[in-house]
C-alpha cells in the first residue's frame, strides 16, 4: 500500500483491522506500506513500491486524477499490469502515450469502470445496441457535499466533478456506441458557489458540471445528442450516497435505469436508506465470512486479477482482453469527452471538436 505520507499509516492499519479483520473471519489485512511511517511526505514513494515488484505483477492505482499517468507509466515501463480508477488519465495525449507504452511492454492496463459488471447496465448496453440509431442519452450522478471535505485538497485545482463522476455514464454510453456512433463535438457548463463558498475550494470550482455532446450514427450519419451531468454538492444524509441513473432513446426502443434505487429499502437508527448490495455486499455470510464476491464492485477487480494471471500463464492474449475489458485500447473516446468538457469549461462554454482532439488537431 502506497501513499504520500507515512504518518497516516498507523490510523489506516487501525481502520483496516477494525473495519475488515474484526468484521470477517480469516481476513488478513497485513501489508507493506510506502513510505515508512516516520516520513512526513514523499510523493515519489510509489516508485520504491513498484521497484519491489516482479514483472507481471499487478498495480492498482486509486489516487487523485492528475497523478494517474505518471504512476501508471512507471508501472508499465517495469512490465507490471495496471488497474487504474477512472478517469485513466486526463488528456487524449496522455491516453495515447500510455496505450502505446502498454503495447510496447505487453502489459494490461484496465480502467476500473465497475458499472460494466452491473447486470442491469450490461443488459441495457446490449438492448441499446439492438434498437437502431441512438437519438438521445442523458445521465445524472451525484455525491453528498460532505465529500468535498475529503476532496478539497484537489477539487477545483487538479480535477473536477465531471472527470470524477461523469466518467461513469460517459463510459456506459461510449461502450454501447462502440462501432455504431462517434462523438462529434462537446460544450460544457458549470454551476458554482457551494464548493468555493462553503468548503474552501478555489474560486469558480464547479459544483455541478453538464457536458452536452453531439454524436454521429454509423453508417446512417444521423445525429444523436447526449447530456451528462455530475454533482458533488448534493444534500448530506439522503437515502443514497450517490444518485445515479441514465436514459437512452433510440430509433426503435428506449432504456431507463436507476442504479441508486433497486427496490431494497432499510430503516434503522432513524435513518432511511435505499441500499444496493449488488454493488458491494458488506454483510457477512452465516459463517462470518466476507460474502461480497458477486457484487459488481468486486467483480471488476477480480476480472482484472484473473486476466493478469491468465496473461502471465499464456492462457489469454492481450487482444482477447481488449475485446471484453475496458482497456486503454477501447476507451479513447471516453478520455476525449472528458478532456473536451474541461476545455469547453475553461473557454467559457466553447464548442470543442472531439474528432480533431482525438486526431491531435486540437492539442
Amino acid at each position: 500500500m502506497v501513499g504520500t505520507s507515512g504518518r497516516k499509516f498507523a490510523a489506516i492499519r487501525d481502520h483496516l483491522q477494525k473495519g475488515i479483520a474484526e468484521q470477517y473471519r480469516d481476513m488478513d489485512v497485513t501489508c507493506d506500506t510506502f513510505p515508512a511511517d516516520g516520513i512526513d511526505r514523499d510523493p515519489q514513494a510509489y516508485k520504491a513500491a513498484i521497484d519491489a515488484l516482479k514483472p507481471g505483477s499487478g498495480c492498482c492505482i486509486f489516487t487523485p486524477d492528475d497523478t494517474h499517468f505518471d504512476i501508471a507509466m512507471y508501472a508499465v515501463e517495469r512490465k507490471c499490469h495496471v488497474l487504474v480508477t477512472k478517469p485513466a488519465v486526463m488528456t487524449v495525449d496522455e491516453h495515447i502515450k500510455l496505450r502505446d507504452a502498454a503495447r510496447k511492454y505487453r502489459v494490461l492496463v484496465q480502467i476500473e469502470l465497475h458499472k460494466r459488471w452491473d447486470q442491469i447496465y450490461a443488459d441495457a448496453r446490449e438492448r441499446i445496441r439492438s434498437y437502431g440509431d441512438f437519438t438521445y442519452f442523458n445521465s445524472y450522478m451525484s455525491q453528498p457535499q460532505s465529500q468535498l471535505q475529503t476532496f478539497k485538497a484537489w477539487a477545483g485545482k487538479s480535477s473536477d466533478i465531471s472527470y470524477y463522476l461523469n466518467s461513469h455514464h460517459m463510459d456506459i454510453h461510449c461502450w454501447a456506441m462502440q462501432g455504431r456512433a462517434v462523438p462529434v463535438k462537446v460544450t460544457a457548463f458549470g454551476s458554482t458557489g457551494v464548493a468555493s463558498g462553503k468548503y474552501g475550494c478555489p474560486p469558480n470550482t464547479e459544483d455541478v458540471i453538464t457536458v452536452l455532446s453531439e454524436w454521429k450514427n454509423i453508417p446512417s450519419g444521423n445525429k444523436g445528442i447526449a447530456v451528462y451531468t455530475a454533482a458533488w454538492t448534493a444534500p448530506d444524509n439522503a437515502e443514497v450516497h450517490s444518485q445515479q441513473r441514465f436514459q437512452c432513446l433510440c430509433h426503435n426502443g428506449e432504456v431507463r435505469a436507476d442504479q441508486a434505487h433497486r427496490g431494497y429499502e432499510v430503516t434503522a437508527d432513524r435513518k432511511y436508506m435505499s441500499v444496493n448490495p449488488m454493488y458491494m455486499k458488506y454483510t457477512r455470510d452465516s459463517a462470518g465470512y466476507y460474502a461480497g464476491q458477486r457484487g459488481y464492485g468486486y467483480l471488476s477487480i477480480e476480472t482484472w486479477v484473473n486476466a493478469c494471471r491468465d496473461l502471465n500463464h499464456g492462457k489469454k492474449t492481450l487482444e482477447e482482453c481488449h475485446a471484453t475489458l475496458p482497456t486503454l485500447e477501447t476507451t479513447l473516446e471516453l478520455t476525449a469527452l472528458l478532456e473536451a468538457g474541461r476545455r469547453s469549461l475553461d473557454d467559457n462554454g466553447a464548442s470543442i471538436d472531439v474528432q480533431k482532439l482525438i486526431k491531435g488537431e486540437e492539442r
